[in-house]
């Protein structure tokens, strides 16, 4: 069985080789004592309405999960809240600025992000932001592609993150 740590074979603080699990989530350095604890990532995910009741599909430009579909959204930077990075994600993503937007917590799941070699352990936090039908869509940074859908056409199991898929089957479910 792997550690989520096994990528990191040497204490950051001293250096030393002595870097060894010390439960499923941390190492400790039999050497100098620093404990490294591996928590989860904090991330945002937008499913963006508009005045018809469709929402913002997005496809996916980069790895992981290239060409598959996906809704706005990605990492909270440091020093950032849940909503700030949300208002970032999706002008980085679309263009669109969603200050002002009515928008509500929905829920949260957990996933697993694969990136630079690393699983990457998250927690992203869904959140509904209702904008006008009239605004401009411009895919950016890592979507290749941007448009409405009807809801009845969405496919979950083209999604190709599992908290999304998860995600949107779940919002979808409420929806009906």
């Amino acid at each position: 069985m792997t550690h989520l740590l096994d990528p990191f074979t040497h204490c950051p603080r001293c250096g030393s080789e002595a870097f060894t699990p010390l439960d499923a989530k941390a190492k400790r350095c039999g050497r100098c004592g620093f404990t490294f604890y591996m928590n989860s990532a904090a991330a945002v995910v937008a499913i963006l309405r508009n005045e018809q009741g469709q929402l913002l599909m997005a496809r996916r430009g980069e790895e992981p999960a290239r060409g598959t579909l996906d809704l706005t959204g990605g990492f909270v930077d440091p020093g950032e809240s849940l909503e700030q990075a949300l208002v970032r994600e999706v002008r980085e993503e679309t263009g669109i600025c969603i200050e002002g937007c009515q928008s509500t917590y929905l829920f949260s799941l957990p996933n697993t992000y694969p990136y630079s070699g690393l699983t990457v352990q998250t927690t992203d936090a869904f959140f509904a932001v209702d904008i006008p039908s009239d605004t401009p869509l411009q895919a950016a940074d890592d979507v290749a592609a941007c448009w409405w859908a009807d809801p009845g056409d969405i496919r979950p199991e083209l999604f190709g993150l599992t908290s999304i898929r998860e995600g949107i089957r779940r919002y979808l479910r409420t929806q009906q």
